[in-house]
C-alpha cells in the first residue's frame, strides 16, 4: 500500500501542478520519497513536527494548492489533533492526510508506534472523509479520488504487505461498501488488512455450514448505511473486524446505524481496552484477537443469538 501511495502521488503530480506533498521526516517509510525525487520544489519535509506540518498544509490549501501530508498514523492525528481540528476541519480545507503504519501490525516498533485510536479521533471531526484501504489496488484509486474531491480526507494505510483482494477491474466508489462475497447466514464487515482475514474466515465457515457475506467498508465516513441495513435484513447477524480499538471505530459506527434502523445480533473483532506490546505483526494480531479464527468464533456467537 505504501509504495503504491508514493507512486500514485508521482502520477498525480505530473497531472496536476497544484498538488504538493508534505512529510514529517518519514518519507522513506511513507514512500513520499518518490514525489520528493520527482518534484523537489513541491515537496516539504517539515521534520519531526507534525503540528507544524498540518498547519503548513492548511495554509497551502487556503492558497489554492492540494496538499497531501503524510506521516505515521500514530502521529496524525495523535500528535496534532488540535491543529487538525482548528486549521483543517473547522474551515473545511482541502487537505489530504494520508497516514501509514496504522494499527498494531507495525509490529516491533512497539506500543508508542501502534496507532489504535486514530479512527476514533478523526471520525469525531465534522467534514472529514475517512478511508481505510484493503490492498494496493484500492489504495491507488482512493488516493486519486481524494485528489479530485474537495475537502478534508484521512486515508489510513498499514505497514506490512497484504494480499490483493481486488482485481484490476475494481473501481473504488467513495462512500460505498464492496461485496467481496455473498452469503445468507451472517455478514462480516471489515476494513484494512482485516478484509483478507475476513475472506479467509468466511471460507472456513462455509465448511461449517455457515454462509457468510463479506463487505469491505473502506469508506467509514460517510458510511454506507444502505449496505449495512440490507446486510442486517438479509443475513440477520453482523460481525465487524478492524485493526483498531473496539471503542469508536468501525464497530461503533455500524452499531449506531443498526440501533437506529435494524437491530440484529452483533459481535466485534477488534482490540479490546488495552495497548499492545512489541512483537512480530502476526504474533500481535494473534495475541490481540485479530485472526480468522477470532472472526469465525464471533460469527458463531452472533448466529447463535439470531
Amino acid at each position: 500500500m505504501r509504495e503504491t501511495y508514493g507512486k500514485t502521488l508521482v502520477e498525480l503530480g505530473k497531472e496536476n501542478p497544484d498538488i504538493v506533498v508534505l512529510d514529517a521526516d518519514l518519507s522513506r517509510s511513507t514512500m513520499t520519497k518518490f514525489f520528493a525525487g520527482e518534484f523537489p520544489g513541491r515537496f516539504f519535509d517539515c521534520g519531526i513536527a507534525e503540528q507544524n506540518m498540518v498547519s503548513i498544509a492548511a495554509g497551502l490549501a487556503a492558497s489554492g494548492k492540494t496538499p497531501f501530508a503524510s506521516t505515521f498514523a500514530v502521529f496524525v492525528p495523535g500528535r496534532c489533533f488540535d491543529q487538525i481540528r482548528m486549521s483543517i476541519a473547522q474551515p473545511g480545507l482541502n487537505v489530504k492526510l494520508v497516514t501509514t503504519h496504522g494499527g498494531i501490525s507495525v509490529g516491533e516498533d512497539g506500543t508508542s508506534h501502534h496507532s489504535i485510536e486514530d479512527l476514533s479521533l478523526i471520525c469525531s471531526l465534522p467534514g472529514f472523509t475517512v478511508i481505510v484501504t484493503a490492498d494496493a489496488i484500492e489504495t491507488a484509486q482512493a488516493v486519486r479520488v481524494a485528489a479530485t474531491s474537495y475537502g478534508p480526507f484521512y486515508i489510513r494505510l498499514c505497514r506490512p504487505k497484504v494480499p490483493l483482494v481486488h482485481n484490476e477491474n475494481y473501481r473504488f466508489n467513495l462512500g460505498k461498501a464492496v461485496a467481496m462475497r455473498q452469503g445468507k447466514d451472517a455478514t462480516i464487515i471489515a476494513i484494512g488488512l482485516m478484509v483478507s482475514v475476513a475472506l479467509e474466515a468466511a471460507g472456513n465457515l462455509k465448511r461449517d455450514g455457515i454462509d457468510c457475506r463479506v463487505l469491505n467498508m473502506s469508506t467509514i465516513k460517510p458510511i454506507d448505511e444502505a449496505a449495512i441495513i440490507k446486510a442486517a435484513a438479509e443475513t440477520g447477524a453482523i460481525v465487524t473486524a478492524e485493526e483498531h480499538l473496539e471503542h469508536g471505530g468501525l464497530g461503533s459506527i455500524i452499531a449506531q446505524v443498526l440501533a437506529r434502523h435494524s437491530p440484529v445480533p452483533m459481535e466485534f473483532v477488534a482490540i479490546k481496552d488495552t495497548y499492545a506490546k512489541s512483537g512480530k505483526p502476526a504474533e500481535l494480531l494473534q495475541r490481540y484477537g485479530l485472526t480468522a479464527k477470532d472472526i469465525e468464533q464471533a460469527v458463531h456467537a452472533a448466529v447463535k443469538r439470531k
